[in-house]
């Protein structure tokens, strides 16, 4: 299956997606952190978007709302909760409801999974085997406790988890380098973390994203989909974590991961 995303750098280390549509001309914006990258973009291959979808209100994922609004008249789909903190707004929307923009010719589904933000969500397109995780999960990794708990984003990437192996991850930074070294460190004999990271120096050394991951690919990886591994639950442990709990675990491993 052809990858019908574009990554745009932006900022210092984010990523804003273009979701094409099988046409090939139009394309939705994900979380974009600024605008003119995009607008450049978009011109220089004739492109034309169709909406906008922001995963959460960090002003890096959503500071380009406005301008590409203005420029292009677009609606803005997000959580109904922070309808007061994503700009423009158009289309509040609730975990379960589908997302269907008129001209995309893609069907997702919007999930809550809180944990990095109190209202967090992500896009995911079944159908092409997609699903655009903000910065909840990253690879090899996942992102700051700044307004949820370790029992919501513990329970927010297991649901990711669940999704087919073969499903597609894009997230919203580019922090592989530095998440694969962590995972090194809990997982210093794991196989699959010093290929990946390998391959990741490789990327960045031409200049490339380490973006997509796969499910599959996390779940052999990141520590943060690993907490019921039993080499996991040691390191956790020796770091306070109460038995093998995952939620414990997860705490355990995510404090760790704050202070690496």
């Amino acid at each position: 299956m052809d990858t019908p995303v574009v990554l745009i750098p932006a900022l210092r280390d984010n990523y804003v997606a273009l979701l094409h549509s099988p046409n090939g001309r139009n394309v939705a914006i994900i979380d974009p952190a600024e605008a003119e990258p995009v607008i450049r973009y978009l011109r220089e291959h004739d492109l034309q978007p169709v909406a906008i979808f922001n995963t959460h209100h960090h002003p890096d994922h959503v500071g380009g709302n406005r301008e590409l609004q203005k420029a292009y008249d677009l609606p803005v789909y997000g959580a109904a909760e922070d309808r007061d903190r994503i700009p423009g707004l158009t289309h509040p929307m609730y975990d379960g409801d589908r997302v269907t923009p008129a001209g995309l010719d893609r069907a997702g589904v919007l999930w809550d999974i809180p944990g990095h933000t109190r209202t967090h969500t992500t896009f995911v397109f079944p159908d092409d085997e997609l699903v655009f995780a903000g910065d909840t999960l990253f690879v090899a990794g996942c992102g700051r406790l700044f307004e949820g708990t370790p029992e919501q984003m513990e329970a927010s990437l297991s649901r990711l988890a669940g999704l087919p192996d073969t499903t597609r991850v894009y997230c919203g930074h580019e922090y592989t380098l530095k998440n694969l070294e962590f995972a090194r460190a809990v997982e210093p004999d794991n196989p699959d973390v010093e290929e990946k990271l390998r391959w990741a120096e490789e990327q960045r050394q031409r200049g490339q994203p380490t973006l997509p991951s796969t499910i599959g690919a996390e779940k052999r990886t990141n520590p943060f989909l690993r907490v019921r591994e039993r080499v996991v639950q040691e390191a956790a442990q020796a770091r306070g974590a109460a038995g093998d709990d995952p939620v414990s675990v997860f705490a355990a491993i995510r404090e760790w991961k704050d202070r690496f």
